[in-house]
């Protein structure tokens, strides 16, 4: 792993690879901002502060530069194609990946507002479902619980996926890239 980021336990939701024979599109990479690349917790070694304009707004982020760097090898070892699953959306194209040294990347659009749905999952999963059509998908965010695995799993159009959930204290660490690694690597994507 890139120097900087930081090993760690995460708690998570998992679903093994369902028996398909093969998967035709590349997988995804959903990765969220706030908890998981901007941990919510106290200042972190590794990380920088940087402050953020949107809609007149200030903010204020702490971001591990080599957060960006393992990202981008994960994609390129595993085949996916990182995706911001984010309430930052396209924002984060311009105030995210830039100091992560992230190329724009395509957003699930999360619009209306940040309401539970009706079976308790988050407010963006439905937003995913919809977004991944059917490809395979890992997803790190610090707010998926067990409704949003039911709701996926119960979704149709959804396939095989992974919900990794990461410490919003600690964000994203080597233990989770490690597991969104391993479980990518598992897939069959022979042709």
């Amino acid at each position: 792993m890139p120097e900087g980021v930081r090993p760690g336990l995460a708690r998570q939701i998992r679903l093994p690879p369902a028996t398909i024979a093969h998967v035709t599109e590349s997988p995804l990479l959903l990765v969220d901002v706030d908890g998981v690349l901007n941990p919510l917790g106290g200042a972190l070694p590794g990380f920088e502060v940087h402050e953020c304009v949107v809609d007149g707004q200030t903010y204020r982020v702490q971001l591990n530069p080599g957060h960006g760097a393992a990202l981008l090898a994960l994609a390129a070892d595993t085949g996916a194609e990182l995706v911001w699953a984010t309430t930052w959306e396209r924002e984060a194209n311009w105030w995210i990946g830039p100091p992560l040294g992230l190329p724009e990347l395509p957003v699930v659009e999360v619009p209306g507002p940040a309401l539970p749905g009706g079976g308790g999952e988050m407010f963006k999963t439905p937003h995913v479902a919809a977004y991944v059509k059917g490809r395979p998908f890992v997803w790190l965010d610090d707010h998926t619980w067990e409704p949003d695995e039911e709701y996926l799993r119960d979704h149709p159009g959804v396939g095989d996926f992974l919900l990794v959930h990461v410490s919003p204290r600690l964000g994203l660490t080597d233990a989770d890239l490690e597991q969104a690694r391993d479980w990518l690597k598992a897939l069959d994507r022979r042709p």
